[in-house]
């Protein structure tokens, strides 16, 4: 009769899992969307280009309303004239939008922190889509230009602003490369802008994103009277 074969020996003990449960969140996440801005969002628009105006030390130039932004924007399509991208922000998935336009899928992403991000001004820059509150965070204005150079057009960008308490977080980043895809899925050679040069932080910013800073240049600029003197002059 042959021998019982040895008990198998006792199995390890499993490693207690350093992973946190299914159901505990990770950070802070933050859903955003970049969308084109539709008239209904000129109240926004407005509040988001005076706060930039604070930023810039410029408010003595500032006088734009909403009803010279209203009569200005929006009339034409997207992307042929003044176009706008809104960044949407949410602590939840943010819903579809009801009528999406047709010249411009939405751009999502989720961002995660460690801690909670705290907008003093949520009220003031909020819409709503059925109950859900989501937050208006920053904005990019752009309209197509031409380089002769190139012999292509292109997109200028006049305004890129982020509201204070979303800066160095990655969403100005977000919006600018929107534009820059934008120009590229439209066979575009170039976008252009200019920056304060006081504002270190900005030129960085966008040398790191692969821009130029081109010193050579200055801008020239008829305005106000000096511009209103040529309504009677003989040309």
């Amino acid at each position: 009769m042959a021998a019982a074969a040895p008990p198998p020996p006792p199995s390890a003990a499993p490693e207690p899992s350093m992973a946190p449960p299914e159901t505990t969140p990770i950070g802070h996440p933050i859903f955003t969307r970049i969308r084109l801005a539709t008239p209904s969002d000129v109240p926004f628009i407005h509040k988001l280009i005076h706060q930039m105006a604070v930023f810039e030390r410029l408010t003595h130039l500032f006088s734009a309303t909403e009803s010279s932004l209203s009569s200005n924007l929006f009339l034409s399509p997207p992307f042929h004239s003044f176009t706008i991208f809104l960044l949407e922000l949410s602590s939840s998935p943010i819903p579809p939008l009801l009528s999406p336009s047709p010249s411009f899928t939405p751009i999502e992403k989720t961002f995660n922190f460690d801690i909670p991000l705290n907008d003093p001004e949520s009220d003031a820059f909020s819409i709503y889509y059925g109950n859900q509150q989501v937050i208006i965070g920053g904005f990019v204005f752009f309209f197509p230009n031409y380089s002769t150079f190139l012999g292509k057009p292109g997109f200028y960008v006049e305004d890129l602003f982020v509201r204070e308490c979303y800066r160095r977080k990655g969403f100005g980043k977000m919006l600018l490369s929107a534009v820059a895809k934008q120009a590229v899925k439209m066979g575009y050679g170039r976008v252009e802008w200019v920056v304060l040069d006081w504002n270190v932080n900005a030129i960085t910013f966008y040398e790191q994103m692969g821009a130029t800073v081109l010193p050579e240049w200055r801008i020239c600029r008829l305005t106000g009277d000096a511009l209103q003197a040529y309504q009677n002059a003989n040309v």
